[in-house]
């Protein structure tokens, strides 16, 4: 029973809520209200790179979740041997408490694995899960973090918002050695 209870309330407060209208109409009213740079300083929004989450406010929680984050071994192995085979695509908020978990580690996990970071694109989504390009829409996104692996040109999986395994880099390796993989959301 208690289980159950951990289980609705992680639910209820996950990055995969949507905002209700009412939310939605006061949050813009109060964005009316702040001056567009005000709100751009606490928020990315469209494409970014891992420099910007270097760069205050971001680094504050980006750092010490990078630095304090070390990747199994087991895993970082299968994902070293097949990482440079996928292009990914990874939409994220840093107002988003499973995104600012998720990413610091994925980008420990693709440094250690020699990514090359030509052959990622992450984009910032604001508290609606939207951007300005609506790539959100194409990729049919609707929970953040949000990581789509691609192999030849084709979707071949996602990591959405949490680890189904016991950790991120079991996820991406189970995923990149093709095994099968469903992530929470998948029916």
């Amino acid at each position: 029973m208690n289980k159950f209870f951990i289980l609705l309330a992680v639910i209820t407060i996950s990055c995969g809520n949507t905002v209700s209208k009412a939310t939605a109409e006061t949050q813009t009213l109060e964005e009316e209200i702040l001056d567009e740079e005000e709100i751009q300083q606490d928020m990315l929004l469209g494409e970014f790179h891992k420099q910007d989450l270097q760069q205050k406010p971001f680094s504050k929680w980006f750092s010490p979740r990078y630095e304090e984050f070390s990747p199994e071994t087991e895993s970082m192995a299968t994902i070293q041997e097949n990482i440079n085979d996928y292009k990914i695509k990874v939409l994220m908020g840093t107002w988003c408490g499973d995104s600012k978990r998720e990413l610091p580690k994925l980008l420990k996990i693709l440094d250690n694995a020699d990514y090359n970071y030509k052959n990622i694109e992450m984009v910032a989504v604001d508290y609606n899960k939207t951007t300005p390009s609506k790539i959100e829409e194409e990729l049919n996104v609707h929970r953040v973090p949000t990581i789509i692996f691609y192999k030849n040109g084709e979707e071949v999986n996602r990591f959405v918002e949490y680890s189904q395994g016991e950790s991120i880099e079991e996820d991406i390796a189970d995923i990149v050695s093709g095994k099968e993989y469903k992530n929470s959301y998948t029916e």
